[in-house]
């Protein structure tokens, strides 16, 4: 692929339309060949490194950039001089397993949803699911704040709130007068619904759903938790 569209890759448009997204910095290049390892979409990945990494060992296919072409592959200030090229495919490898679920409706921070994936890869056993409208994954600031933890976690895009319904037999959200997360009950539930950071979940949705309510219970005045904290806090007590 010509260099001037693997720096297009920055743009939501045109990782659907040529299907690769980019992944900057050591610790994710080191992730990605970790994960390659399990799900060999990902060995398809392309590797562009500046001569500070010439001798850099990897299993993928490396093509040599200056300096100046880095910098214009980047989305960062101060580029570290490695990058990679990821087939959009390596996530549609991830044959749907006996993961619970967590469903995120409308997710609009890419900050949340990278802390999101971070927390579900480091306890596994998770499934990712997104519904229409909500953040691109494959955003860099969603990869970044995932910390690699994308390449780990299976995931779905584009599921709608009505396709839930045939898919879980029990299905939770958080709501103030919900039961406890602490109730057995909690536990048994296998998708986890949350909502947009601002708006939440329509309450029709969830009666369609006849989704159990749950709450984290807390001592303090303020209303809400941060999504990302929220999910945190429910697979952190769902595993324990």
């Amino acid at each position: 692929m010509k260099l001037e569209l693997v720096k297009k890759l920055q743009q939501k448009k045109y990782r659907q339309e040529l299907g690769f997204c980019l992944v900057e910095g050591e610790h994710l290049i080191l992730e990605l060949q970790k994960a390659s390892q399990i799900n060999a979409a990902l060995q398809d990945a392309v590797i562009y490194t500046t001569e500070r990494y010439v001798d850099w060992q990897t299993p993928f296919k490396t093509e040599r950039v200056t300096d100046k072409q880095m910098a214009q592959l980047s989305d960062t200030k101060t580029p570290q001089g490695i990058l990679a090229r990821v087939p959009l495919s390596a996530w549609g490898n991830n044959a749907q397993g006996e993961e619970l679920a967590i469903y995120l409706h409308e997710v609009q921070d890419p900050g949340n949803l990278g802390t999101i994936l971070r927390t579900l890869g480091w306890f596994g056993g998770f499934r990712c699911l997104l519904s229409p409208g909500s953040v691109d994954p494959f955003n860099p600031k969603v990869i970044r704040a995932s910390m690699g933890a994308i390449f780990h976690v299976p995931m779905e895009l584009d599921v709608t709130l009505e396709a839930l319904a045939s898919r879980f037999n029990s299905i939770g959200c958080l709501d103030l007068q919900g039961h406890s997360i602490t109730d057995p009950s909690f536990k048994k539930v296998d998708c986890y619904l949350f909502g947009n950071e601002a708006r939440g979940v329509p309450r029709t949705a969830l009666e369609k759903l006849n989704a159990q309510a749950f709450t984290i219970q807390g001592n303090g005045q303020i209303e809400s938790l941060n999504l990302a904290m929220a999910v945190n806090i429910c697979v952190y007590e769902r595993q324990r």
